[in-house]
């Protein structure tokens, strides 16, 4: 499982489903008249003071892989500092102790492309991108939080590739950049799921000496299966470059794998990329995998992709996340159980705990559950059970020895399927230790002496609605280099800067010339915005093309439909408008079986390169219509897609121009406001962070 397209399908399915399924088959194979004991017995769990295991490096979650936090940062308050709360704040929500981010390279990496601090050799800029904000804001609320850096792609401008020197001065460069942004990274991987060079990361570990950043752990590989730990064992100066085991996904759907090679090292071992659920519907998954990586694997630090599901539902593995947060415009966003799942562990401990391996296993009724205990001068201790497993209740009883307190134990759970949120990270009474205490199945449960909290926005989230029209960005109000409220790249960077061939102000400019080493499979440069529930509008763009190549505007755009076409990339279903350098233009449709089809072409009196062009396209039901400085060139009938956001792309890596994007409503859309541009979705100043 190197990608997520690639994931099996088996990792989707409920744990609970397939558990419910292995009950079934035992109880075939009972012995013939054999009665069933519906009283449950009592499993006896004593957690020794003084216990021996792993010590406990984490739970966390990543923004990156690439864009998942891209709309987070657009939220108007209070709704983006309560999201943040939720995500960060400790005893509040999720209480993340680990956040992992994209260091950017301007290329796709499953989600979208983040910025890089360096376009050149020569060249660096720290504040590019919403990761050092977003790392602000999660060390502001947690000044614990660990941080840990992580690249997807690399610029093209490396001699040498991803694992070269050049490489290696660009992490040093990102480490200076975190410094500026008063950010201390505790850890630094290698490539994502692309495998390793053993030499790099030796020249990784040395530079990171030199250059006075020795405390920062270097992980290796962030790719699947264990592999890499028998290559560090098998070779001394791998395993002396390397602080930390990470691998991805190291779970199927009923057991999470082992290595003896990993184990023998005696590092810390990461599921470094794990989850992958929905925020809504994922938390059993999530709940059974937290505590089998460690029970099964010895894992000890759990970094869940993604932190929030914050990029627009047109781009793959929606709903992926610990929260939806994808709605800026009105500030809507949505908690599930996944989130409160993870604060079941998260809130009630802290790196550096150690596990307690005779308090850690397998219930005798199905599920499993794992201890950890402080390390300091105030004894505590918190054990997490997961029921998963179970298809009927069963109990427990956990007794605490040697200096661990003896007083009583805080209760929390959370019902792992319900769509209630009365039902998520709920106070029970406190048991008193050595108490029996019944476990439900479906379950996630907390005993703990640590305290904690659920966490409640004072004022409700907005309720979710459909992006305003008119909506127009004339990229006026932003600072040069930024990138505009609600732009989300896909491949290359479009940033705000300088117009060119005469035109005023400030525009839209692509600003990457030399392929990036890519993760992914997006040919060219693309950007996506607007709400994919758009029905019936207009949207219009000026484009400049810089000297050769084709710009377009998309429309109607609503998925993404991955390894089309005999080169395998990665496009969006919907509408195109494209506009060549020499004057030729088509309109055509991708549709959802992959299939291009032209609805129609032409050419325009002389050439389109290096000089400003209005496109445009009107849709009204099954009926489109295609303009070029405000003539009409095109009408058709296709009822392939009746909604969908817009988009600007371009098929090469030129600086090529857009300006003055405006979307228009064709008529009354059940659920979107109209009114004038300045009343509703005008970008008239920009976001604090820009």
């Amino acid at each position: 499982m190197l990608t997520k397209d690639g994931r099996a399908s088996r990792m989707r399915r409920t744990w609970s489903g397939l558990c419910a399924l292995i009950v079934t088959c035992f109880a075939l194979v009972a012995p013939a008249g054999a009665q069933a004991d519906t009283s449950p017995t009592t499993q006896q769990i004593s957690v020794d003071g003084a216990g021996t295991g792993r010590v406990f490096d984490g739970i966390g979650a990543i923004s990156g892989g690439g864009g998942t936090s891209r709309l987070l940062v657009d939220y108007p308050e209070p709704q983006r500092s309560q999201i943040l709360d939720y995500l960060f704040k400790p005893g509040y929500g999720a209480s993340l102790q680990i956040l992992k981010v994209e260091i950017g390279s301007d290329t796709n990496s499953s989600n979208g492309a983040e910025p890089s601090h360096m376009r050149t050799r020569d060249e660096v800029d720290c504040n590019r991108g919403y990761e050092w904000w977003l790392m602000e804001q999660a060390h502001k609320r947690n000044p614990n939080i660990q941080f840990y850096g992580l690249e997807w792609g690399a610029p093209g401008w490396f001699d040498g590739g991803f694992w070269s020197s050049d490489n290696v001065d660009y992490l040093m460069k990102w480490l200076g950049c975190a410094q500026e942004h008063h950010v201390d990274v505790d850890y630094l991987g290698g490539w994502n799921e692309k495998g390793w060079d053993a030499a790099w990361y030796g020249k990784l570990k040395t530079a990171l000496v030199d250059h006075g950043y020795g405390e920062v752990k270097v992980v290796a590989a962030d790719s699947a299966g264990w592999g890499v730990a028998t290559d560090m064992k098998n070779d001394a100066a791998f395993d002396a470059a390397t602080d930390v085991v990470g691998i991805h996904y190291p779970c199927s759907a009923v057991h999470c794998s082992r290595s003896e090679d990993a184990l023998s090292l005696n590092k810390p071992l990461f599921a470094s990329e794990s989850g992958w659920n929905n925020y809504l519907t994922g938390a059993s998954r999530l709940a059974a995998e937290m505590n089998h990586e460690y029970v099964d694997s010895g894992i000890t630090g759990f970094i869940n992709w993604p932190a929030a599901y914050a990029w627009y539902p047109t781009v793959q593995m929606a709903g992926s996340g610990l929260l939806q947060a994808n709605e800026p415009w009105g500030g809507h966003y949505d908690l599930g159980p996944t989130l409160w799942t993870i604060a079941q562990t998260a809130q009630f401990t802290h790196p550096g705990w150690r596990y307690v391996d005779s308090a850690s296993g397998y219930l005798d009724g199905g599920g499993t559950y794992v201890t950890l205990r402080s390390t300091g001068k105030r004894p505590a201790y918190t054990t997490v059970f997961e029921t998963t497993g179970a298809t009927a209740s069963q109990n427990v009883r956990l007794t605490p020895t040697g200096r661990l307190p003896r007083g009583a134990l805080h209760r929390w759970s959370t019902t792992l399927e319900s769509t209630d949120s009365a039902d998520w990270f709920v106070r029970g009474a406190d048991v008193a230790p050595g108490k029996q205490v019944t476990l439900r199945p479906g379950t996630v449960t907390t005993l703990t002496t640590m305290s904690g909290g659920k966490g409640r926005a004072v004022e409700k989230a907005p309720v979710a609605k459909t992006m305003a029209l008119p909506y127009r960005d004339t990229f006026d109000a932003y600072r040069t280099t930024a990138t505009p409220r609600y732009v989300s790249d896909m491949e290359g960077a479009f940033q705000v800067a300088p117009c060119a061939a005469g035109r005023t102000g400030k525009c839209l400019r692509q600003a990457i010339t030399t392929q990036p080493t890519k993760w992914s499979r997006v040919a060219s440069p693309l950007t996506l915005t607007g709400d994919s529930r758009w029905t019936d509008y207009t949207v219009s763009i000026k484009a400049l093309i810089d000297h050769s190549g084709t710009a377009t505007l998309m429309g109607r755009v609503v998925n993404q439909l991955n390894n089309v076409g005999s080169a395998r990339v990665n496009v969006w279903q919907g509408y195109y408008l494209d506009l060549a350098d020499r004057g030729t233009w088509s309109l055509k449709v991708l549709a959802p079986d992959k299939s291009t089809k032209v609805l129609a072409t032409g050419r325009l009196a002389g050439a389109a390169a290096d000089s400003w062009h209005r496109l445009s396209l009107s849709f009204s039901g099954d009926t489109i219509t295609a303009t070029i400085d405000k003539a009409e060139v095109a009408q058709v009938t296709d009822g392939t897609y009746d909604h969908g956001q817009v988009g600007l792309a371009l098929d090469s890596y030129t600086t090529s121009q857009f300006d003055d994007l405006t979307v228009e409503p064709a008529a009354a859309q059940p659920g979107v406001r109209t009114g004038s541009p300045a009343t509703q979705s005008s970008i008239s100043s920009p976001a604090p962070w820009r």
